[in-house]
């Protein structure tokens, strides 16, 4: 299967190691991975500031941009989100809604692919450390995509897993959240941690970016030894 990769910003410009490690996870799998270098933002930032009219210029460059992939991939739960709402901000325009739902149907964000579609939930990884496993809201809430990254750890060789209290809640980043409400996302993300702390895990996985960045600096700040990976790293080893 050929696979269109959306790397989202955060991956682009901060976490190169986890669009690495998802290109080598679904090549081994039997993807022919595809990256078109025309790709933006996916205009969620400015689209959850208000900005509706501005973000829709990004939007219409992403869809025009993945509109002939066979199938979208994307190691962010939220940016695959984000896809998933283009029809629903263009509903009613002839043009751009049709276009819309085309991508967005294809897209899938990266465990959600390997068990959904791939109908794989054992890479062959071996993780043998003690983790615990952070579920984004938009992850979970909004795209629905809850069993998979269950189920593709549950199958990695060595990996000792404990449940992390309180999973539910949200880490505090929020994208823009974080910046506009600082001192209540820093009550929310120091939260997050204690309860990470609480697994004695040595590593956090999550499958969203923005909220590994967003814990990840918390920890580094506060000084504890936790590290923090995403799932496609783990997945990816061996």
């Amino acid at each position: 299967m050929r696979v269109t990769l959306f790397a989202t910003c955060l991956v682009d410009l901060f976490q190169s190691d986890v669009g690495k490690a998802t290109v080598e996870l679904l090549e081994k799998l039997g993807c022919e991975i595809d990256f078109p270098e025309s790709q933006v933002c996916c205009g969620q930032p400015a689209y959850n500031s208000g900005y509706v009219k501005e973000s829709k210029e990004a939007m219409k460059r992403m869809i025009d941009t993945f509109m002939n992939a066979e199938v979208i991939v994307s190691p962010s739960g939220s940016c695959a989100t984000m896809f998933k709402e283009y029809p629903n901000l263009f509903k009613g325009d002839p043009v751009w809604e049709p276009k819309a739902k085309a991508v967005a149907d294809k897209t899938y964000e990266l465990t959600q692919f390997i068990v959904d579609v791939l109908k794989i939930e054992d890479v062959g990884a071996k993780f043998e450390h003690k983790v615990t496993y952070h579920t984004s809201c938009h992850m979970t809430r909004l795209l629905g995509v809850v069993e998979a990254p269950m189920k593709l750890l549950q199958n990695v060789s060595g990996l000792e897993f404990t449940e992390l209290p309180g999973k539910e809640q949200c880490c505090g980043f929020g994208g823009t959240f974080a910046v506009k409400m600082a001192q209540i996302s820093e009550q929310m993300v120091d939260e997050k941690v204690m309860h990470v702390e609480e697994t004695g895990a040595e590593y956090l996985i999550g499958a969203d970016p923005g909220c590994l960045m967003n814990i990840g600096g918390r920890i580094d700040r506060k000084g504890k030894p936790i590290k923090i990976l995403h799932i496609a790293e783990v997945l990816n080893s061996r």
